[in-house]
């Protein structure tokens, strides 16, 4: 697992960022796939996020995701869910010691949230979409709502998907700078005409600096690059292959 100096809490915070190294899963999902959205084996994703609870000291049953619609819903957790009952959103925010925060990505960008001066933690699920639309902001808020401040709170963007590795259209330029005309230092052009590498987590750690946080933190990863470590979504689209695992990044307040 991954973790960043930015987000060290003193033993009040632990946090990781998981790879795919370390579980029980075979063939593509290969080994510690977390996502039961996969077509794994679903006692198989089960003991692979338990082996990822007990990394971070808590109980399985305390380690919660959401059901992540790319957007910018963002919740503030008092309580563990069942499996089952998750709900609908790309963010957490809490302040209970002892419930850990997930967030499952495969290129996406995971980025994880403390202020542990305030004891407050958050958890968000970077998309392009979510990032566009504010799921970064929105967990900022939900953190502050908290009694957390901007200036205390650091953030670690995890591994995902890097500007070598993610061409997209011609419309995503002019898309991102309607709402911010500084966004377009995050595009480069690709070697096929009219298409552009996007700069994700560049543009995520942008979006939060301007939010006056204390640090922001990037693992540069290239999740698309590092097959042995790493699971993708657009690796596996490019191979052909059907399914995809999806790894795990959380955080947990200590007792």
């Amino acid at each position: 697992m991954i973790t960043l100096d930015v987000l060290a809490g003193g033993g009040a915070v632990r946090h990781a960022f998981f790879t795919r190294e370390g579980g029980v899963s075979d063939g593509m999902f290969a080994s510690l796939n977390c996502g039961f959205g996969s077509g794994d084996d679903p006692a198989k994703v089960a003991r692979n996020r338990a082996i990822a609870a007990e990394r971070l000291g808590v109980d399985a049953a305390r380690l919660i995701t959401c059901y992540q619609i790319h957007s910018a819903e963002v919740l503030t957790v008092a309580a563990p869910w069942r499996r089952e009952d998750s709900p609908r959103a790309d963010g957490m925010v809490t302040d209970r010691p002892g419930i850990a925060l997930g967030v499952l990505a495969a290129d996406c960008a995971p980025v994880l949230f403390a202020d542990s001066a305030a004891r407050v933690i958050g958890a968000a699920h970077g998309g392009w979409r979510g990032a566009l639309g504010g799921v970064m902001e929105a967990t900022v808020a939900a953190m502050v709502a908290l009694g957390a401040m901007p200036a205390r709170i650091r953030a670690g963007i995890g591994p995902c998907i890097a500007q070598p590795s993610y061409e997209v259209g011609p419309e995503f330029p002019g898309r991102f700078a309607a709402t911010d005309a500084a966004s377009d230092r995050f595009f480069v052009p690709a070697a096929r005409p009219g298409h552009f590498r996007f700069d994700l987590p560049g543009y995520i750690a942008h979006r939060l600096r301007k939010l006056g946080l204390g640090a922001v933190a990037d693992a540069a990863c290239d999740t698309v690059a590092d097959p042995a470590r790493f699971f993708s979504y657009r690796r596996a689209c490019l191979a052909g292959e059907r399914d995809y695992g999806r790894a795990l990044a959380a955080i947990t307040l200590g007792g």
